[in-house]
């Protein structure tokens, strides 16, 4: 006799836990997004610009991963620790590594190490980020592509009364999607074992229409 097994899924994925892609539609300032798109674009339908739908061919490139904590001789940041782009060159001359236009780049900031010794705490109060002076520097190379195992923000904010400023500088201003929340701990340690810190990167988004982003699980191949 056969038998099946099904299931549904329903996901609330933007914030601080679940491995996710932030469409260019995800946040607005001032009631404008990305290239001056109002809020005008928000239809019960979902985004008519901008969605997450426009990724639908996924997302393949160079991947570099930035490991802030291996940089300092340390296992993982501590929380509010504020990553500049001081850290990002030093971490370029360590691993004879030079970022480029259409990199994907990911940085580490050790959160699920520290979470595996330390226990879970409130991300959005706490959390090792970049510092916002960052997004200058990813115009100027022309990364393609953002990602971090925390948020990329750092909280507490640098910048009193923006609590995500890298998020509406690459979103907003830049148009640069980010990724949030992804798993860097094996990416670090087989990098590590090859002495390498570039690879394939592959990541596809489901191709939800009107989607403000998606969960994804992006793959790196040495």
């Amino acid at each position: 006799d056969e038998l099946f097994a099904a299931d549904s899924y329903s996901i609330s994925y933007h914030g601080y836990a679940h491995s996710h892609i932030d469409a260019l539609s995800h946040l607005f300032y001032k009631g404008k997004t990305y290239n001056g798109f109002t809020s005008d674009i928000i239809t019960p339908s979902g985004m008519e610009r901008l969605g997450v739908q426009q990724m639908k061919n996924g997302i393949i490139s160079r991947g570099i991963l930035v490991d802030i904590p291996r940089l300092r001789g340390v296992p993982f940041l501590e929380l509010g620790d504020v990553i500049t782009i001081s850290d990002i060159e030093a971490w370029e001359k360590k691993a004879g590594i030079h970022i480029e236009s259409g990199d994907v780049l990911l940085i580490r900031t050790g959160r699920w190490s520290r979470q595996r010794k330390h226990g879970s705490w409130n991300a959005r109060e706490k959390l090792a980020g970049l510092h916002p002076s960052v997004a200058k520097w990813l115009k100027e190379r022309d990364v393609a592509v953002m990602g971090s195992d925390g948020v990329s923000d750092a909280f507490p904010s640098p910048i009193e009364g923006l609590d995500d400023p890298i998020h509406l500088l690459t979103l907003v201003a830049l148009g640069m999607p980010l990724l949030d929340n992804l798993d860097l701990e094996a990416l670090a340690k087989q990098a590590e074992l090859l002495n390498r810190w570039e690879f394939l990167f592959m990541g596809a988004p489901l191709r939800v229409p009107g989607g403000t982003g998606s969960p994804v699980n992006p793959i790196a191949i040495f």
